[in-house]
């Protein structure tokens, strides 16, 4: 059956917060919008007019496919060269999602959406109904053919496993520039010293690119060793502008909430190097070169207004 205009317009009406779920979900903006795409299928092949709660029933779709790419993609990340990190979502990007709450901003993180990775597909789809978007535990069981007795001990089990692993700290737009300017000071420094004064003593630093770029397969740990690469990493050399296309512009921003620094090529973002912040300092950098990743990253980065960069790197 033929959809009507009010039908599509239904539709695109929920087609934000739908890719808002599935990025949470997948930890890919790629993978979203093609869940999003194969869920507008589903509607137009419906008998929408029996279908009594659209949100619900988009939602229950949506959820269910997401969930069968989760467990095809656990497969596929254990062939994935290197480290394996989500999609970063730069500031002001409507896949985001709701942000009204604490809850909700956290659990969209670089942070959280990593440690996501450690859930089942089943506690992930639990834990970010609930917690992003404030699905009661009855709609919950309904989506995903559960009791609610079931949505609600799955979700304090998520919950704690998410918990475990957390120390990011919520800073506002300001502080995060501020963050991201003093680190860059340091790294530009050519010495060390100040670069370990910004950093927790466990921190870490982790690399994707996915096999096209060079990154260490293994993490940075220790404040030292962390603070050693940072600095060879902002130190200019010929190579790195070949492998880069050129001498990157850098931008201080946001990407999924946290502090981060862009680096731009001729409007091409080429890596986005998110910093979480803990009470200490600076805990973890997730560094995202993977260029199937940052497809929609410069798509946004060309419509949004950036300002001037900090340096040119490399």
């Amino acid at each position: 059956m033929a959809l009507t205009v009010n039908d599509v317009d239904r539709f695109e009406a929920s087609r934000p917060r739908l890719e808002a779920i599935a990025y949470r979900l997948l930890g890919s903006a790629s993978e979203a919008e093609d869940a999003v795409q194969e869920t507008y299928l589903r509607w137009q092949a419906a008998d929408v007019g029996r279908i009594q709660v659209p949100e619900a029933w988009l939602t229950k779709v949506l959820t269910n496919l997401c969930l069968n790419q989760l467990t095809s993609a656990r497969a596929r990340r254990e062939t994935y060269v290197g480290q394996w990190l989500p999609e970063p979502l730069l500031a002001g990007d409507p896949m985001l999602g709701p942000a009204d709450t604490a809850e909700q901003r956290e659990s969209v993180s670089y942070a959280v959406l990593t440690l996501l990775e450690r859930l089942t597909p089943g506690e992930r789809a639990v834990y970010v109904l609930r917690e992003a978007f404030d699905y009661p535990h009855r709609e919950i069981a309904e989506i995903l053919d559960l009791t609610e007795a079931a949505s609600q001990q799955i979700f304090h089990r998520a919950k704690r496993h998410v918990a475990d692993g957390r120390t990011r700290t919520e800073i506002d737009e300001a502080a995060a520039r501020r963050i991201v300017e003093e680190f860059l000071a340091a790294a530009t420094s050519g010495r060390t010293e100040p670069l370990v004064r910004l950093l927790t003593q466990d921190a870490i630093a982790i690399g994707d690119g996915g096999g096209k770029i060079p990154a260490r397969t293994k993490a940075f740990e220790g404040a030292r060793a962390v603070a050693t690469f940072m600095r060879g990493l902002f130190k200019p050399s010929k190579a790195k502008r070949d492998l880069a296309g050129g001498s990157p512009e850098v931008y201080a921003t946001t990407a999924n909430g946290d502090p981060a620094i862009v680096a731009v090529v001729d409007g091409r973002v080429v890596g986005v190097l998110c910093l979480e912040v803990g009470a200490d300092g600076i805990a973890a950098f997730r560094n995202q070169v993977n260029p199937d990743k940052l497809e929609r990253a410069t798509r946004w980065w060309a419509s949004a207004d950036h300002g001037e960069p900090l340096l040119h790197a490399f």
